[in-house]
């Protein structure tokens, strides 16, 4: 894969929910490391690996508020945001007959309405540049439902795919291009107790980081809509 560079500004925005751990924090580590500069969204800033240039701010999805407060910070330092980047996402396990609405709202709130939000209120930052980019952490729960239990938050993940497709067709015009990423097991905190399977059997967040970093860098004519990771094998794939 090649790209002509020289045509990328020199100092990209990237806006990431679910900075401090897992897919999210190798996804800014990576960008770190490619000349981004990061506004990472943290439940806890006090663990905040990120220091000057980059901005870390208190994020956990459930405030209303914070989405809007938390682009109008990242503009004010930064002056723009070239990628909205949405790793943040919750599981409460449980079949359908024994989820609670309680449970199931909380997992549209964090993994579908706060991305949701957070996409709106950077839309014209993401506009601006003619080549905004919008990452969506989906799963391959997003395309199959893998077990009994994992049926509830399927559904929230079926919601992302379709989120991803609402920003790719409502962004098109205005250079503005979607990527959902689908994993299945990724070693992290998420995965650390699946009967089965060892850390390094599985997907490490590193290599995903670099897909997606690679993705960032092409041009609006060659749009990557989808990027499917798996440690097994999948009839979705």
């Amino acid at each position: 894969m090649t790209t002509d560079r020289s045509a990328l500004p020199s100092s990209r925005v990237a806006l990431i929910s679910g900075a401090s751990r897992g897919i999210g924090k190798s996804i800014a580590e990576r960008l770190v490391a490619e000349g981004w500069l990061i506004s990472a969204g943290m439940r806890d800033v006090s663990t905040s690996w990120l220091s000057a240039p980059h901005l870390t701010f208190p994020f956990d999805g459930g405030d209303l508020a914070s989405e809007t407060a938390w682009v109008a910070r990242t503009m004010e330092l930064f002056g723009r945001i070239d990628a909205v980047i949405l790793s943040a996402g919750i599981m409460i396990p449980g079949s359908i007959l024994e989820t609670e609405d309680a449970d199931l709202e909380r997992m549209f709130q964090i993994n579908v309405r706060s991305p949701t939000r957070l996409v709106k209120a950077a839309w014209s930052a993401l506009a601006a540049g003619g080549r905004g980019r919008v990452v969506l952490l989906s799963s391959m729960s997003g395309k199959r439902v893998k077990s009994v239990r994992s049926g509830p938050y399927a559904i929230t993940k079926f919601a992302v795919t379709g989120l991803a497709a609402a920003i790719r067709r409502t962004g098109w015009n205005d250079g503005i291009r979607s990527i959902v990423v689908c994993p299945s097991f990724v070693a992290t905190d998420m995965t650390s107790n699946v009967d089965g399977w060892a850390p390094e059997e599985m997907t490490q967040p590193a290599d995903i980081a670099a897909m997606i970093a690679a993705t960032l860098d092409l041009p609006n004519a060659a749009s990557v809509s989808e990027l499917c990771f798996t440690c097994q094998d999948e009839d979705m794939v």
